[in-house]
């Protein structure tokens, strides 16, 4: 990895639950740039240098992903929870000395982002979710043919060991044919062999696949629970808000990606691009053009 990030370093965290794995670079106000699913931190690669001219990327693995731990899951599925994930991030930024930063999401998490920003809206100065809905929306629009093409969201929060045992058998051949089913053009070409490695390496391990089954699970009850309450007590994201989301991404299924988070947000501005889910490897160069001034603008 260290060849798709020059000018970084490798920092570690131990927090209260997990180890959490980070690269750090860069100079300028602090950026926390946090990735989806099934990837790494090594996901960034292609718009880190740009960033990193100008912000202090901090770029974690998610706890239960990548070089970070996979601390044993809880009878409600809280400790997968974005809840915690996000606790995860404030107590790493704090041991970086930054109190206040820009936050960057996509996928799942983006869902830590917003979850972050609506738990603790004295810390990010501003919020950027790529290619998602709230998760509590998700669950609530399924149609059969978004359910057919989102089927990972069931297929993953069903009970242990179901999917844990059947993706033990061919973790490899499965994340391959998931991350090119989501791109726009149904292949690997977008993505840099390097980063595709990483993503291989990361899930394979059994640990690694039950952490992210337990992932979805907390999404399937613990995090659309929590969106719910916000919901119901009409509790927004303060901090000025972006969602970028894919033409053919997950949110394009959804009745309306930018009015949806407007239900979600005191102020939000957003915009399609042209790409799949993979929204940031492909295609960098339209995800930085909407980035960089709103973080020029928000992030200091």
């Amino acid at each position: 990895m260290a060849a798709l990030f020059n000018g970084t370093r490798e920092h570690r965290h131990r927090g209260k639950e997990a180890e959490i794995f980070a690269l750090v670079g860069g100079e300028g106000p602090p950026l926390l740039l946090l990735h989806g699913f099934p990837q790494t931190h090594a996901m960034w690669h292609a718009v880190a240098p740009a960033l990193m001219e100008q912000f202090t990327c901090v770029m974690p693995d998610l706890r239960g992903y990548g070089a970070s731990s996979c601390p044993p899951n809880t009878s409600d599925n809280s400790a997968y929870s974005k809840r915690a994930m996000a606790e995860d991030m404030v107590s790493l930024m704090d041991s970086l000395g930054h109190s206040r930063f820009a936050v960057v999401g996509h996928d799942r998490g983006g869902r830590v982002a917003y979850r972050l920003a609506l738990d603790r809206p004295e810390v990010p100065t501003c919020l950027c979710v790529l290619d998602i809905v709230p998760t509590s929306v998700m669950w609530r629009e399924f149609t059969v043919d978004f359910a057919m093409k989102t089927y990972h969201w069931l297929f993953l929060a069903q009970p242990a060991p179901l999917p844990e045992m059947l993706l033990e058998k061919a973790p490899v051949a499965w994340i391959d044919y998931t991350i090119a089913s989501w791109s726009k053009a149904k292949d690997l070409s977008a993505f840099d062999p390097r980063a595709l490695d990483a993503y291989r390496e990361s899930f394979a391990p059994p640990a690694h696949i039950h952490a992210m089954c337990n992932d979805y699970r907390a999404g399937a009850t613990f995090d659309r629970a929590a969106d719910e309450a916000d919901r119901a007590a009409d509790r927004k994201i303060a901090c000025p808000a972006l969602a970028l989301w894919g033409d053919m991404g997950f949110p394009s299924e959804t009745s309306g990606p930018l009015d949806t988070w407007r239900d979600w947000c005191e102020d939000v501005a957003g915009a399609g691009i042209d790409a799949g889910h993979f929204v940031v490897e492909e295609n960098p160069t339209e995800t930085l053009a909407h980035l960089m001034p709103f973080l020029r603008r928000y992030a200091g």
